[in-house]
């Protein structure tokens, strides 16, 4: 007689369903943080080249110049108090810094979690030198960025020991030293390095890289933002240190 057989329970994966859950919400998070990197990246470009606008008003003389400074700080009065138009911009470029910050700091914590075993070898024959120095070059603007502040804004520290209640002569004092000149022109090509490869990092991370042609407009702009901004920005010191502008 034959015996009867009982019904095999189904079989469970358990594990391989943890994990999948797992890795779809990682992947998700993923994509949220680059999101976030590209839309805080969006708002310091339209900062940068606002600020380049104001810089490029050095050409138009010192009163020209300190006008356009006084202007920023007297916006929006009376409905708003004397600076607070300007410190409702700061304020907003700071939750922007760290938001990029921390979520390039988790996106290279994540990258090297996942990678456990080291390569032997390299090989980034299709990457563009920019994006190698994407990490540090973060970190040199970073570091160039709080100088910056406490050049001109905060401390406003004259490298030469002057007077710093004039904006004007202030920065013609920090650029007529030729070391000071050199900083922020390396600073620059920093920057033009991470726009270049963050604008075509933000194009693809919002979805307008899904063609030939699409390709190809994100990296012009890259390329053309990229000259166009650090270039703007290197006009100023360097015509101080040529004798053009002048106090």
């Amino acid at each position: 007689m034959a015996q009867a057989t009982r019904p095999q329970d189904p079989i469970q994966h358990p594990i391989t369903r943890r994990t999948l859950v797992k890795g779809s919400r990682a992947s998700r998070n993923t994509i949220a943080l680059k999101m976030l990197m590209a839309v805080s990246g969006i708002v310091f470009i339209g900062f940068v080249l606002v600020h380049m606008y104001g810089n490029l008003k050095a050409f138009a003389g010192h009163d020209a110049f300190n006008d356009y400074a006084h202007h920023l700080r007297v916006l929006g009065e009376p409905m708003l108090p004397h600076g607070g138009a300007l410190w409702i911009i700061r304020v907003g470029l700071i939750v922007a810094l760290v938001v990029h910050v921390a979520c390039a700091f988790a996106l290279w914590r994540r990258k090297e979690r996942a990678r456990t075993v080291k390569y032997v070898v390299k090989k980034n024959n299709s990457s563009t030198f920019s994006s190698h120095w994407m990490r540090w070059g973060g970190v040199a603007l970073l570091v160039f960025i709080v100088w910056h502040l406490l050049n001109f804004t905060i401390g406003k520290v004259n490298p030469q020991g002057g007077a710093t209640d004039d904006a004007y002569n202030l920065m013609v004092d920090t650029f007529d030293l030729w070391w000071m000149t050199l900083i922020y022109l390396v600073a620059m090509v920093a920057l033009a390095m991470h726009l270049r490869h963050g604008v075509w990092s933000a194009a693809q991370t919002l979805g307008l890289t899904n063609n030939e042609k699409a390709r190809r407009n994100a990296n012009v702009i890259g390329y053309g933002l990229a000259v166009l901004i650090a270039g703007g920005f290197s006009l100023v010191p360097v015509f101080v240190l040529a004798g053009v502008i002048e106090k």
